[in-house]
């Protein structure tokens, strides 16, 4: 059996708020990511989502439950190199060049006979020169992703990749993301994005008061909720049998076939709807319960 590249059972993290009120931040999360698979992690501001990324990476510790990466601790596993992460927010410095910046962190790896690929796989080699002061906010990111890439990793870990980005770079940023999906990579992003969540990723996991309120084939959760739409192109004009012009938004009540219409189409909810409805501020078991009907 292929050891999971994900593992969390019970997870489980609370906070004290600044009045010492206990904040549930992760609460009773099972998950399970195959290796290659591309997930997206998505919920509104509260839902848990960064709580979550930071027990996978290591960064905090669960108040109860388990989580392993590649069947050992988050933390082990960043150690070895098999997992990387592009956060969005983390330092960089200003004065060196983006070229000095990927050979300084790629010693650290020692993997310096990764700096030209990841500079290209980043789209970043005719920046190599450029000050990292003088880069703007989504050359920045495609750095961060170049530097995440230098250990070679079995997983990366995204959270809001494409802030500060033109739609051209997003473009892009996401072209190199499935190329490095299609050689097996597992990826899992957060994202506010939703179009991207929708174009790229697999599998959709809905957070929410730090509950997974749905976790299925991103086809799925779009279908889960909202009805289908039905899209048609009418005809330039219609002419009646007596030959004067008829309303065809009357006669499309009766039949749409008399009128020539051409161009049909029914397309599911889209994800931004089903997100909607997952996250509303309804109670959890409703929620639930809901999202298994």
């Amino acid at each position: 059996m292929t050891t999971p590249a994900i593992r969390a059972t019970g997870l489980r993290k609370a906070f004290r708020s600044t009045d010492g009120t206990p904040v549930v931040a992760v609460d009773a999360v099972d998950l399970t990511v195959r290796p290659g698979e591309i997930v997206a992690f998505l919920g509104p501001n509260g839902a848990g989502k960064t709580t979550a990324v930071d027990m996978l990476l290591g960064l905090t510790a669960p108040d109860a439950g388990t989580i392993e990466v590649y069947g050992t601790s988050p933390g082990d596993a960043v150690r070895q190199g098999r997992v990387s992460a592009v956060m969005q927010t983390g330092g960089l410095l200003n004065d060196f060049t983006v070229g000095e910046t990927v050979r300084a962190i790629a010693a650290l790896h020692g993997r310096s006979d990764r700096v030209e690929v990841v500079l290209e796989r980043a789209h970043l080699t005719d920046l190599a020169a450029r000050r990292v002061e003088a880069c703007s906010g989504g050359e920045q990111q495609r750095l961060k992703f170049a530097l995440a890439l230098l250990p070679d990793p079995d997983l990366i870990v995204l959270d809001e990749p494409t802030t500060g980005m033109d739609v051209g770079a997003r473009q892009e940023f996401w072209q190199a993301m499935r190329e490095d999906a299609a050689l097996g990579r597992t990826i899992v992003f957060a994202t506010h994005y939703l179009a991207e969540a929708d174009e790229f990723a697999e599998r959709t996991v809905l957070m929410n008061h730090g509950r997974i309120v749905h976790d299925a084939a991103t086809a799925d959760v779009r279908a889960a909720y909202g009805g289908r739409t039905l899209t048609f192109r009418p005809p330039a004009q219609v002419v009646g049998t007596d030959g004067i012009d008829v309303d065809w938004l009357a006669r499309v009540h009766r039949a749409l076939e008399p009128l020539g219409v051409t161009g049909v189409d029914v397309s599911a909810a889209s994800l931004e709807a089903a997100f909607l409805a997952l996250t509303a501020e309804t109670p959890v078991d409703t929620v639930l319960e809901g999202a298994t009907r």
